[in-house]
């Protein structure tokens, strides 16, 4: 029996209007103050960029942004960049805020390396959406590590 693939989905209500929210995702200096520490390149459908941390750099490649509902991207895990996944993002209003649901896979869990950023995105996206709440709600970053 083989396993079936792996997602990680988180789902947060956050007090803000989906067209914020949206833009905290697609505006490469929104997105630079809560997730990665900067974006090289474009947040832009079909655009080819790099997200930088302060021990990695990750290429990514935009598929879809409507505004203000979805935007998905697809990315690649270390160490070797041979696991790709990809990361979609629905907003909804809801009452006077959003909606977030975040979805990132599959992860083959039976590949080399594949549990293993099955885990670190189980806690990095429980981290970093955490921190965009903390950010879009109250201006407040949350990461340990400072630019």
């Amino acid at each position: 029996m083989d396993p079936r693939p792996c997602w990680v989905r988180i789902t947060r209500r956050i007090d803000a209007s989906p067209a914020r929210v949206h833009r905290f995702w697609t505006d490469p200096e929104g997105l630079a103050s809560w997730f990665p520490r900067q974006v090289e390149g474009s947040l832009s459908v079909g655009a080819r960029s790099v997200l930088t941390w302060h021990d990695r750099r990750v290429p990514i490649e935009v598929l879809a942004s409507d505004p203000p509902s979805l935007f998905r991207f697809r990315w690649t895990w270390p160490p070797d960049d041979s696991l790709q996944t990809t990361v979609t993002v629905q907003l909804a209003d809801q009452g006077y805020g959003t909606l977030l649901t975040m979805s990132d896979g599959p992860f083959d869990v039976t590949a080399p390396g594949g549990l293993e950023a099955y885990a670190e995105a189980l806690l990095g996206w429980g981290e970093t959406i955490t921190n965009l709440r903390a950010q879009v709600d109250f201006s407040v970053d949350l990461r340990r590590e400072r630019r």
